[in-house]
């Protein structure tokens, strides 16, 4: 009877582990929801913002402005990682890591220095053997992604551009597609990205005059938008950490329910095992007798 109660226990711990990921499930998806409204409240700034900077610009302002001119040499190169500061979401933050990773050995195999900013434990866990010496700044996300943390970061990065530290920087986080799909993306910061598909300004035929003017425009937008891309994407990483392990935790308790069904049935045998044995042993007797 040792194996029953041997077993017994194993089912028991099984139904607590089950709870256990339910109550994470349930947790993940109330939070997830108010993540994607944030997520879907701040894109539609973001690609304004993105608009503005790139119909504003033009190769006369680029030479003036070292945020949006492409660098004469790219030897210096920045990235920046965004991940949760925990797990439980399957491959969420594995995959993001791992983008990263082949831009690094990329950048290292055309002799270019590389330095890493890591926002999120997680980040900073899986690259502090391989790249700890290349590090230049780690972030806490914390459970609330905050535009004070952006803005620690954004100041980061335009310090080392400042510095001549850094040619270029790019941004790696995972962008909320839906529930079950978040896509590692990578985003340049500096030099500014420009859209390829942003639509000039239709002036119909007037002329404007812009007040403030477009170079005082970019003075106060360039660095803004740094900040609010920053913060954007790290909209987007906590909506596709929530949906990830939500997804995760959905599937940990399918799989616990199976693991409990198939060591009832294990239970159920055992059991039905040592009461017909005890059968045999009684009758046995009585014929003895």
């Amino acid at each position: 009877m040792a194996k029953g109660r041997e077993l017994k226990g194993r089912i028991k711990s099984v139904e607590n582990t089950r709870k256990i990921t339910r109550t994470m499930e349930m947790v993940a998806t109330s939070k997830m929801k108010r993540a994607v409204d944030r997520v879907v409240a701040a894109r539609p700034y973001a690609r304004a913002l993105a608009d503005v900077i790139a119909s504003l610009y033009s190769p006369d302002l680029a030479e003036r402005f070292p945020l949006l001119r492409q660098p004469a040499r790219e030897g210096r190169a920045a990235v920046i990682l965004l991940t949760s500061n925990r797990g439980l979401a399957g491959a969420f933050n594995s995959a993001i890591v791992r983008l990263a990773r082949e831009h690094i050995a990329r950048l290292q195999a055309e002799g270019k220095e590389v330095k890493i900013m890591t926002v999120g434990r997680k980040a900073t866990d899986q690259l502090r053997r391989l790249y700890g010496d290349r590090s230049v700044g780690t972030f806490e996300v914390g459970g609330n992604p905050s535009l004070a943390v952006a803005e620690a970061v954004a100041a980061k990065i335009r310090e080392l551009f400042a510095e001549g530290a850094v040619d270029t920087v790019t941004l790696y986080y995972s962008h909320f597609k839906s529930v079950v799909t978040q896509t590692p993306t990578a985003k340049q910061l500096i030099p500014a990205e420009i859209a390829a598909g942003a639509k000039p300004i239709d002036l119909k035929g007037a002329v404007y005059e812009y007040e403030p003017d477009e170079e005082t425009i970019l003075e106060e937008l360039l660095p803004r938008n740094i900040t609010t891309q920053v913060f954007a994407a790290m909209l987007e990483n906590q909506a596709g950490f929530f949906a990830a392990q939500m997804t995760a935790m959905d599937n940990a308790t399918r799989n616990a329910g199976d693991r409990i069904a198939s060591l009832t049935l294990q239970y159920n045998r055992s059991r039905q095992a040592q009461i017909t044995k005890e059968l045999i042993e009684i009758i046995s007797g009585a014929e003895a007798l």
